[in-house]
């Protein structure tokens, strides 16, 4: 499908997503500062629990998508190897002509 001079994509990718997090993360950190002014080591104490949360989040959609991985990655051998044992009779058949 096409919008004007782009053409419109289905997929959604994680680097997307990442990257809209951190844009996200950063934006709503500035105007933080900007309209809740704290004490310097109380505003240290916030960014630092922040950075936290954030690298947290990260770690476990990191995690998350690599256990996905590793399971489409497992159940693509385990459709190869059906698709190869279903195709054996027709390659041995195949061979005697």
């Amino acid at each position: 499908m096409r919008h004007g001079n782009y053409e419109a994509s289905d997929k959604s990718t994680a680097g997307t997503a990442i990257t809209f997090l951190f844009i996200g993360l950063g934006a709503g950190a500035l105007i933080a500062l900007l309209f809740a002014p704290k004490a310097g080591e109380q505003l240290r104490r916030d960014l630092r629990r922040g950075y936290e949360d954030a690298r947290d989040a990260v770690e476990t959609f990191a995690e998350e998508a690599r256990d996905r991985v590793e399971e489409v990655i497992e159940k693509g051998a385990d459709w190869v190897e059906s698709a190869r044992e279903k195709a054996e009779p027709l390659r041995s058949a195949m061979r005697r002509k």
